[in-house]
């Protein structure tokens, strides 16, 4: 099992538009730990650990996101796994 974990930080109108909670239930579907959070700057960010095949499934949906959103740019950093984050929940 090939278990990875990302940084993702999105840009463009991704606050205000139930980004972060849409974020959260489409980790949990894929089974994925981690957190989302709003940035002071406007942007998003989410690091996500599970099995490679569902962390890709999130940043492809990422580059969508929720009806509302407007995704500008995704930027992805791949880091090792450490298994350490709990089950996936919006991070204040």
């Amino acid at each position: 099992m090939d278990r990875v974990r990302a940084r993702i930080v999105v840009s463009g109108l991704v606050q205000g538009v139930a980004f972060r909670a849409a974020t959260v239930d489409e980790a949990r579907r894929l089974r994925l730990h981690g957190w989302v959070k709003n940035l002071a700057d406007g942007r998003v960010e989410a690091e996500a650990e599970g099995e490679r095949a569902a962390v890709e499934a999130l940043v492809a949906w990422c580059r969508r996101g929720p009806p509302a959103a407007q995704v500008d740019d995704v930027t992805v950093t791949w880091v090792a796994h450490a298994g350490d984050l709990a089950p996936f929940a919006i991070r204040w």
